[in-house]
């Protein structure tokens, strides 16, 4: 592919947006946003992940890249949304199966902290800072209607890689790597009869 197709003009795009903010520290936690997204991606590859998933941990957190906010906004009450601004703006570019799983990668903590006491207790201080001003666990009602949305399952496994992925210097593969995971879902996506 040559540099100035849409493809390349947006993995550049993507690549731009670690260059500039990736060395943030993810909100609260010892590694950076970069760090977070290469190791939550990599859990996805180690556990068989198709490259759509891959790409959706890749960028699951692209909205922390997009916004103004400190990374600290939490601590002072704010609720960044970066799920919602995350899956805004890859739906310019990717189908529901690498957007679904990012837009509802929150809902899937909330989800998760209803269910499972342990998933709950393993929570970082941060992350639980960030779940209150998320709305808390679901209700009961809540967790039922998310259990039918169709990238549930998707959402939830993406939910645990995203809790993982908080390890310091944890050796992972470079940036590049995912840039060309998302390069293959793009390019599969351009080629479908489907895609408009």
């Amino acid at each position: 592919m040559t540099a100035d197709t849409p493809t390349e003009v947006l993995l550049h795009e993507i690549s731009g947006l670690f260059a500039r903010r990736g060395r943030e520290m993810y909100a609260g936690e010892p590694i950076t946003q970069t760090e977070h997204a290469l190791q939550a991606a990599l859990l996805a590859e180690e556990n068989g992940a198709d490259a759509a998933l891959v790409t959706a941990a890749f960028l699951h957190d692209v909205g922390h890249l997009l916004h103004d906010l400190d990374e600290d906004c939490a601590e002072e009450g704010i609720d960044d949304k970066h799920e919602a601004l995350g899956a805004e703006w890859l739906s310019r570019h990717f189908g529901a199966d690498v957007v679904e799983p990012v837009r509802l990668h929150v809902a899937a903590k909330r989800y998760l902290c209803a269910v499972d006491e342990q998933y709950f207790a393993q929570l970082s201080d941060a992350s639980r800072l960030s779940l209150s001003l998320q709305g808390g666990p679901f209700t009961t009602a809540q967790t039922r209607k998310f259990e039918e949305h169709p990238s549930f399952v998707a959402a939830i496994k993406l939910r645990r890689w995203d809790e993982q992925a908080r390890i310091p210097q944890l050796p992972t593969p470079p940036l590049e790597h995912y840039l060309d995971c998302a390069r293959t879902v793009l390019t599969r996506r351009a080629e479908s009869p489907q895609s408009t």
